[in-house]
């Protein structure tokens, strides 16, 4: 089932979520519908709370190559526990801010551990692109959002447009 994705700014993406305890059916649901909204929107990773839910869970897929399987990921209670000295800078957007794009460094390398939806321990590293999306979507189990990386009058233009947006669409 499709879900309605959050557009910042909006109080609940700003939120640090909760770790889940339990992997429950409904939780495991909210995975499938949360990978249903990425690939429809499109996009490559989503967090929970975009989708106003304030619990520690991601899905992604960055596979981008046609002739390549998707490899769709969900990762309850992601954290990072390891990063690379070496850093890579990637044009990232995000769902929840349309249309907007942005230059952001972060660690080429990362070891995540996660809860997968069989509530097995997953570690596993991620590199390049895998490596950015999966911090991109932490960050928003943190409450931070990819403009918090940019400079103050830079995330505040951002905001004014997204601001713009969303009253647009409640005129629609």
């Amino acid at each position: 089932m499709m879900r309605p994705i959050l557009i910042h700014p909006d109080p609940r993406l700003k939120k640090v979520c909760a770790p889940v305890e339990d992997i429950s059916d409904e939780l495991r649901r909210l995975a499938d519908d949360m990978l249903v909204t990425m690939y429809d929107a499109p996009g490559i990773g989503l967090a929970a709370p975009q989708v106003g839910v304030l619990d520690r869970l991601i899905v992604l897929d960055c596979v981008k190559e046609e002739d390549q399987p998707p490899r769709p990921l969900v990762m309850f209670n992601p954290e990072v526990i390891a990063a690379s000295d070496e850093t890579n800078t990637y044009e990232e957007g995000c769902l929840s801010i349309p249309e907007q794009y942005a230059d952001v460094t972060r660690p080429k390398v990362v070891d995540v551990r996660w809860i997968d939806r069989d509530g097995r321990e997953q570690v596993e590293t991620f590199d390049g692109l895998w490596a950015t999306c999966v911090q991109h979507e932490i960050d928003h189990l943190n409450g931070k959002l990819f403009i918090d990386y940019l400079t103050p009058m830079k995330r505040q233009m951002i905001t004014r447009k997204m601001q713009k947006l969303k009253r647009e669409k409640a005129r629609a």
